[in-house]
């Protein structure tokens, strides 16, 4: 699980001799992340959307997402049975481009947008966020793929990064790919216990 405290802030050591790590490279789709103020997350990705309708850039600009998830409103430490929508990923923006110098030109130059994570500024494009980065985001969001299996295998350690079981780390003894559930090995009070979880609530280890 990413730390939501760190996440993205430092993504040029991923990178050697000023290329990305990974299958990603400028010119092929791949996420981004945008800076944006904080609680302008939503009114970013709304005029960015606009943007690409209005100015027809569908083909380099597609999915646009603000991490949110449903929570809770508690009193007291007790549930009211209300719920908020909480930002997993306060003053970042996800942008799914092809990066082209129309694109990122467009994308920084949104209101709201204070630059792009993973470019050192001086004219200099970002580079992609590594896979490994961006699915556990993209799992959150119950975005997940057919290409996120190939990362996982039975025997693979993973951790639970969201649900009921949050935090169980266990072993992976089968995946059921067309209907998602992960059945894995784990410890509850002392004993080995078999649990099935879904795909996009776990993350490898």
């Amino acid at each position: 699980m990413i730390d939501e405290k760190i996440a993205f802030t430092d993504t040029t050591t991923d990178f050697a001799e000023g290329k990305p790590v990974g299958e990603q490279k400028l010119g092929e789709k791949a996420w981004y992340v945008v800076n944006t103020y904080s609680t302008h997350e939503n009114k970013v990705a709304f005029n960015l959307r606009k943007r690409v309708e209005s100015m027809g850039l569908e083909n380099l600009i597609f999915r646009i997402i603000v991490a949110e998830q449903e929570v809770a409103v508690l009193k007291d430490g007790l549930p009211t049975g209300k719920t908020r929508m909480k930002n997993l990923y306060p003053g970042y923006v996800f942008v799914e481009m092809i990066m082209t110098d129309y694109a990122w030109y467009v994308v920084r130059n949104t209101p709201g947008v204070t630059g792009f994570v993973g470019s050192s500024g001086k004219g200099t494009k970002p580079f992609p966020v590594p896979r490994e980065q961006i699915e556990p985001v993209l799992k959150r969001m119950g975005m997940v793929d057919a290409s996120m299996y190939d990362r996982y295998n039975e025997g693979d350690y993973i951790k639970v990064i969201h649900g009921t079981l949050e935090g169980t780390e266990g072993k992976i003894l089968s995946i059921n790919k067309s209907t998602g559930a992960v059945e894995i090995e784990t410890v509850f009070f002392g004993r080995t216990t078999k649990v099935e979880v879904d795909f996009s609530e776990i993350e490898r280890i």
